[in-house]
């Protein structure tokens, strides 16, 4: 892969406990071989605990928080998965504004396995065909998401991207999608 993103920023928005490690390190690791910055934004400033289903995995660092981000300093938003780590940010005001912030403008918003229910939260998923971990169908069905158990899903309606992913086996296509998203822009 080359450097397409020539030093752009990308934003990665996690809870500060909880996120499915692999589902932030290797999209992070596709941003940086494509030549981006990714930013970590957490709701708290300080350590962000990383996870492996439900063991704990490595410790990150917060570089910014929710309410120092703005959406315009960035090229795309990443929104890795983890049982615990959407249905904290989904509950937390600041954080839907933000990820509603990327979409207003324009953004591409990448969000893979159980992230897409913060999709629901931030009133991006009506109308739009996606894909997720299995057990948000309902949930996404019922937002009015068409859901298809597809390994990536990329729609580009409403004025701004959205590329989501099911699982950690998906990875490699879902940071193909999200990069090739984020160059576009």
């Amino acid at each position: 892969m080359t450097n397409h993103l020539d030093g752009r920023r990308v934003a990665f928005l996690v809870a500060n406990d909880g996120v499915e490690q692999v589902e932030l390190t290797e999209p992070w690791r596709a941003v940086e071989r494509a030549g981006g910055r990714p930013v970590l934004v957490a709701p708290e400033p300080g350590k962000v605990q990383g996870r492996h289903h439900l063991d704990e995995g490595d410790v990150f660092e917060a570089d910014r928080t929710i309410d120092d981000v703005d959406a315009a300093d960035y090229c795309g938003l990443v929104l890795p998965g983890g049982v615990a780590n959407p249905d904290d940010l989904r509950n937390r005001p600041g954080a839907v504004r933000l990820i509603r912030s990327f979409a207003d403008a324009g953004k591409p918003i990448a969000a893979i396995c159980h992230a897409p229910w913060t999709l629901i939260d931030a009133g991006l998923v009506s109308g739009r065909r996606l894909t997720s971990w299995p057990s948000l169908t309902t949930d996404l069905t019922n937002a009015g998401a068409e859901w298809v158990d597809e390994p990536v899903v990329v729609s580009r309606d409403d004025g701004h991207t959205l590329v989501t992913s099911r699982q950690p086996d998906d990875l490699p296509v879902f940071c193909d999608a999200l990069v090739e998203a984020f160059v576009g822009t």
